[in-house]
C-alpha cells in the first residue's frame, strides 16, 4: 500500500495547530478580543488552504497515471475507526474485474459531521488478481475533530 502525502501540507498542518493554539490563548500581552477572533480566523483560513493543497496534490497523482480506467465503482469503503495516534483510518477493498492482475489508485476524502472536507489521501491496493479483491487503509493526514466520514472521491485501476 503506498499513501501519498505532502510535505507541505503536513507542514501547514503543523503550523495551523500552533498558530491556532497562540491565537486561542487569553487576551493578554496587548490581544484585544478583535485580534484574537482575527488569529483564529487566519489559522482556520490556512487549514483549508492545506485541504485545497491535499486535493491538488491528489490531482496531480491521478494525472501521472497513464492508461488508467475508472474504477470508482469497484472501491467499497468499511466504516472509519480511530487509531490509537488518533487519526482516523478506513479499510479500502478493491475488486479487480479486469483479466489480468491491476492496482488501484484511491482517492478517499475526510468529511465532518457538517460536510465540511477536513483531509484528502490517495492509498494504492497493489497488484490486485484477476476477478479477485486487494485491500489497503487510508489514514488520514492528522488527527480529525469530531466523527468523520469517508467516501471514494476518485478511482482508478491501472
Amino acid at each position: 500500500m503506498t499513501r501519498w502525502t505532502t510535505p507541505a501540507l503536513l507542514a501547514a498542518l503543523a503550523l495551523t495547530g500552533l498558530t491556532g493554539l497562540t491565537g486561542l490563548t487569553a487576551c493578554s500581552d496587548g490581544d484585544s478580543p478583535s485580534s484574537v477572533a482575527s488569529k483564529v480566523a487566519s489559522a482556520a483560513s490556512r487549514a483549508g488552504d492545506a485541504v485545497s493543497s491535499a486535493t491538488a496534490e491528489a490531482g496531480r497523482r491521478f494525472d501521472d497515471i497513464k492508461n488508467g480506467v475508472d474504477a470508482k465503482d469497484d472501491v467499497r469503503l468499511a466504516a472509519p475507526t480511530t487509531a490509537a495516534d488518533g487519526r482516523t483510518t478506513v479499510e479500502v477493498t478493491a475488486t479487480n474485474r479486469a483479466d489480468s492482475a491491476k492496482s488501484f489508485a484511491v482517492q478517499v476524502d475526510f468529511t465532518g459531521q457538517d460536510g465540511k472536507l477536513l483531509d484528502v489521501v490517495v492509498v494504492t491496493v497493489s497488484d490486485v488478481p484477476a476477478g479477485g479483491t486487494g485491500k489497503a487503509t487510508a489514514r488520514s493526514t492528522h488527527t480529525l475533530s469530531g466523527k468523520a466520514t469517508a467516501k471514494v472521491s476518485r478511482a482508478v485501476r491501472y
